[in-house]
């Protein structure tokens, strides 16, 4: 496959996290009974007038501001017109010639080309159609209007990935930035993040473009690269044998892993465009434009460059620790109490994450979790011990250094007990002192470990070493 350059674009369809739809005041819950949230604005009825979502514009705006895009004080909602059954006024209302923003870029590590930067061509808002179902009635398909109305934002992104790898690594630097706004939770399995990619092959060295082709029905990011593997072997064995790649829409079947064409790819003219008549221009302020970008928290690479800049942290920790805005704000609160930050990242990126991502929040406040760092960075406790205090403090409301002490914990620094401990180890290990004796120095690390062992992990470390050293000699 060397002799081929893979060219690949993504149009990602985020749900605005709004409680009500993109033109009506219905409900945006998820997994509502089928047909329950709908009004005569979303279903398309006789004499029903659309009014736009404020906090979807907000939210579509401060997205497109976090992409780095151009906000234009001035955009077009158009009419997309198609026939399908869970479309039920016959178009949907998005936007077509002037968008809401265009011209950002997101920049991401590429395993094989360093460090890329991804044009976003636009971002426009539009709502969603219905869902079809065809696994509830027999037979038949089912239509279930809830999100028919409900608002998107899409973003698309110019042709600069080059391969599945890539659009897999992008994807999830442009869902971290989205979450660090709030615009939407990014949920694939709920929907509300949904991704489009367009595929070409070209030999390696052209300029011109190939025929490209687009793929859906991808519910993971790790299936958009499935599915971006698939057609790309697919591309380049017709036209080395000889045939055309057709401009198609495919649908990606996970279980096979294989792609199949559904239709061919419609082009713009084929929606017939037009400003919709029942909504004027959306215009928007330099002020308002403003107060969206100050109300903008601190993206993720900037928060990771701070990290590593400002506390210290290894590249590692800064990338784990900011990847998730909840865990950032927790990791800052624990230094803000006084923890080391190096310390905090550790505990951080291990034990406390760990936690997170089971149960989606925090078992052990900031302020204790910074005690705790301290109980160990004070040699009061061992860092196994530790994690065992953090084991009681996730299931009850205390202090780090009443439970240690409670378990039996706090690490012994009193020569007389270090003293007996190391004299039993020694008299149970003759061969071993021996050997230590004629030379054998790593075996320290032997002889600190059960004396460890032997303490039930409350002798001081720290103090064991030398202890030991006298006493062998």
């Amino acid at each position: 496959m060397s002799d081929w350059e893979t060219v690949i674009g993504l149009e990602v369809h985020m749900q605005l996290r709004t409680r009500s739809k993109m033109f009506c005041a219905c409900s945006t819950a998820f997994g509502d009974p089928p047909n329950t949230n709908v009004c005569p604005v979303c279903l398309g009825l006789p004499g029903a007038l659309p009014v736009p979502n404020a906090a979807a514009i907000r939210l579509g705006a401060q997205a497109a501001l976090a992409l780095g895009c151009t906000l234009h004080h001035e955009s077009v909602f158009a009419r997309k017109n198609y026939f399908y059954p869970d479309l039920p006024k016959g178009y949907q209302i998005s936007q077509f010639d002037r968008p809401l923003a265009t011209d950002g870029t997101v920049h991401f590590d590429s395993a094989e080309r360093g460090r890329v930067a991804v044009t976003i061509q636009r971002l426009h808002l539009e709502e969603d159609a219905g869902k079809s179902l065809h696994d509830r009635v027999p037979g038949r398909t089912a239509v279930d209007l809830n999100r028919a109305g409900v608002p998107l934002a899409e973003i698309v992104s110019g042709p600069d990935l080059r391969t599945p790898a890539e659009a897999r690594a992008w994807l999830t630097v442009l869902r971290q930035i989205l979450l660090y706004t709030g615009a939407s939770d990014c949920s694939m399995e709920e929907g509300s993040l949904r991704v489009d990619a367009n595929l070409s092959i070209r030999r390696t060295g052209d300029a011109a473009l190939g025929t490209k082709t687009e793929i859906k029905n991808m519910n993971s990011f790790a299936n958009v690269e499935r599915a971006l593997e698939a057609e790309r072997t697919r591309q380049i064995g017709l036209v080395e044998s000889g045939k055309q790649v057709r401009q198609v829409t495919l649908l990606f079947d996970a279980a096979s892993g294989a792609v199949r064409p559904t239709r061919s790819k419609e082009e713009s003219h084929d929606y017939r465009y037009f400003p919709d008549p029942d909504l004027p221009p959306l215009r928007l302020t330099t002020e308002w434009e403003q107060q969206q970008r100050t109300a903008l928290p601190e993206l993720p690479e900037a928060r990771r460059r701070r990290f590593a800049d400002v506390l210290g942290l290894a590249p590692y920790h800064a990338g784990v620790v900011s990847s998730d805005r909840p865990l950032a704000d927790y990791f800052e609160a624990v230094v803000a109490a006084g923890a080391d930050p190096r310390a905090a990242a550790n505990w951080v990126a291990g034990d406390v994450m760990t936690g997170y991502n089971a149960d989606g929040a925090f078992a052990v406040e900031p302020a204790r979790l910074a005690a705790l760092i301290g109980l160990e960075r004070d040699g009061v406790v061992s860092l196994q011990a530790a994690r065992r205090v953090f084991a009681e403090l996730a299931a009850a409301d205390a202090d780090p250094r009443a439970v240690a002490e409670r378990l039996g914990l706090v690490q012994v620094r009193n020569a007389d007990a270090l003293s007996a401990w190391v004299d039993e180890v020694i008299a149970a290990h003759p061969a071993e002192t021996a050997r230590y004796r004629g030379g054998e120095t790593k075996l320290i690390g032997f002889f600190v470990g059960r004396v460890m062992k032997l303490s039930g992990g409350k002798a001081d470390p720290k103090g064991v070493q030398p202890v030991l050293k006298e006493r062998l000699g």
